[in-house]
């Protein structure tokens, strides 16, 4: 008896929320997969495997499907585009997969979807691409070749190219398009590093250290993270080594009073409310109930006191909060292009206006959150990002705008391995595929003392 929804359906489903109603893909996934927990984990991984794959390869897909369709993607209708375009990344990334398979599966969906009249057009292309795929030939243009070898927007290579090596910028796309493990922090709170990987590995997931922090470490081979006790149970916390290296730049001495201005899900509020040991206080802040609520979450999973949640618009000045804090905490909303590899859409979505748009919203934010921070404190700014207009044209900017204010360096605060990530003007700017972590920038910038 057939399943009333196989695995190719719930693909479908993602991707059309994704890609035709403008929902993240981290958000449309995690909640697809969360509905449906009672698949086993083979299912949960195709799943997972083919809705990534095929946004992350979703340029190039296309491109290939012109070639092989009479009808360009554009013209299609969205469901026929979207069950042609999981087909294609099958056809071409997964060879345990029959192509006849997919081929019948793809035509099945489509009748199944309503589209019944169009399931010869279905079978004829996707036959016709799995005869021709390995004959395609890519664009002659370096920089279109890339865009559509990689998948990634002209604009953004045009950019990234004005800024690196095009060897660094192919490492950068190679490295978005590994599969990567998830990086986690123990709570050292609660128990030591070699008690969490004893932990980790008696629940059957394979424990790797991370070169950067004695306290990070790089899982695989689980289900889902709320299958795992130990993380129930907040022995440790999801958190790219990028984000834990805030912490450690912010180096705060026990009895601190942190503010976290735009904290959700709380990852770097928490980390540094373990750092405290107990003492001072971390206050988590951010826009809405509902992100305050996530933060609250992960507070209460990971059992830590010396933090609180506070609902408040960064870019509105608190004045009972001016010259309070000894660290302000200001990792800003940002165009995200240096974790594509973990959120593949955000390269769909982000536009050249649309990153100036969000480099003078992270200039609004810093200029009143900078006010927190008592004299001699210290104003960590960060981004997940590895584009200039985002990172040190704007600390460039706010030493120029904010004369109380000076560059700290970060060079004794990350180890030996990430020196050369440090820029002549003491910065931390991360890039994937040169660096073991996500795209990422950091600043220290440090009040002057008494006027």
């Amino acid at each position: 008896m057939a399943k009333p929804l196989n695995e190719r359906e719930i693909v479908l489903g993602i991707l059309m929320d994704v890609i035709e109603h403008d929902v993240y893909s981290h958000i449309a996934l995690g909640n697809t997969l969360s509905k449906y927990q009672y698949l086993d984990k083979k299912e949960r991984a195709f799943i997972t495997r083919v809705t990534e794959g095929t946004l992350e390869h979703m340029l190039e897909i296309d491109y290939i499907l012109d070639q092989f369709s009479k009808v360009k993607v554009k013209k299609m209708k969205p469901v026929i585009r979207n069950i042609l375009r999981s087909a294609v990344y099958q056809l071409k990334y997964m060879d345990s997969v029959p192509d006849s398979a997919v081929c019948n599966e793809s035509v099945k969906l489509t009748v199944k979807k309503g589209f019944g009249p169009l399931k010869g057009f279905v079978n004829g292309v996707l036959r016709s691409t799995a005869r021709g795929l390995g004959g395609t030939e890519y664009p002659k243009d370096p920089v279109a070749e890339l865009s559509v070898r990689y998948s990634m927007p002209e604009w953004i290579l045009r950019k990234w190219l004005a800024e690196y090596d095009m060897d660094t910028v192919k490492k950068i796309l190679t490295y978005f398009q590994k599969e990567k493990p998830v990086t986690v922090r123990c709570n050292t709170s609660r128990l030591t590093l070699e008690e969490l990987v004893q932990r980790l590995r008696t629940e059957g997931v394979t424990v790797k250290s991370h070169p950067y922090l004695p306290y990070a470490l790089s899982i695989a081979g689980y289900d889902y993270l709320g299958g795992l006790s130990s993380f129930r149970e907040g022995l440790f916390a999801v958190q790219d080594i990028s984000s834990m290296l805030v912490g450690e730049i912010a180096s705060p001495e026990e009895g601190s009073y942190i503010m976290d201005v735009c904290a959700a899900p709380g990852g770097k509020s928490l980390h540094l409310a373990e750092k405290l040991n107990g003492t001072g206080h971390v206050e988590a802040r951010d826009l809405t109930e509902y992100k305050t609520g996530l933060i609250q979450e992960n507070i209460d999973r990971m059992g830590l006191e010396n933090i609180s949640t506070v609902v408040q618009d960064a870019m509105v000045l608190d004045k009972a909060s001016m010259e309070k804090a000894d660290i302000v905490i200001a990792d800003l909303p940002c165009s995200g292009l240096g974790v594509l590899g973990r959120k593949t859409d955000l390269k769909y979505k982000t536009t050249e206006r649309r990153l100036e748009e969000l480099a003078l919203l992270q200039r609004n934010i810093l200029s009143v959150v900078c006010r927190y921070v008592k004299r001699s404190g210290t104003l960590i700014y960060s981004t997940c990002t590895i584009n200039c207009t985002e990172n040190m044209e704007n600390v460039q900017w706010f030493l120029k705008t904010h004369p109380d204010y000076v560059l700290g360096s970060v060079q004794d605060k990350v180890c030996s391995r990430l020196q050369d990530a440090i820029q002549e003007e003491g910065c931390l700017q991360l890039l994937p595929g040169i660096h073991d972590s996500d795209g990422f920038f950091i600043a220290r910038l440090i009040r002057k003392g008494a006027r």
